[in-house]
């Protein structure tokens, strides 16, 4: 799926109990966001599923029994960097 905007959302759910959100926020010169996975579709682990052309900041929403890994600020990498860890 080819997506163009401001922001995407995109919500994987872990366990029962256990879902993370994260959410593409294209900046005001690009906004644009490339999806590449439709509404239903599973992530694994490290899989990319999109990028903000230019750039932009992506939030991440954990359940809130989650030791965090990485301090603010801090740049990450996609499929390197351990954000979090499920307790």
């Amino acid at each position: 799926m080819k997506m163009k905007g401001v922001r995407l959302s995109y919500n994987q759910k872990i366990t029962q109990k256990k879902i993370i959100t994260c959410v593409q926020i294209a900046g005001l010169v690009a906004r644009r966001i490339l999806c590449y996975k439709d509404k239903g579709d599973d992530l694994k682990r490290g899989e990319r599923y999109g990028f903000i052309k230019f750039g932009s900041r992506v939030d991440l929403y954990l359940p809130l029994k989650t030791n965090v890994k990485v301090q603010l600020g801090e740049k990450v990498k996609n499929g390197e960097s351990i954000i979090a860890e499920f307790i």
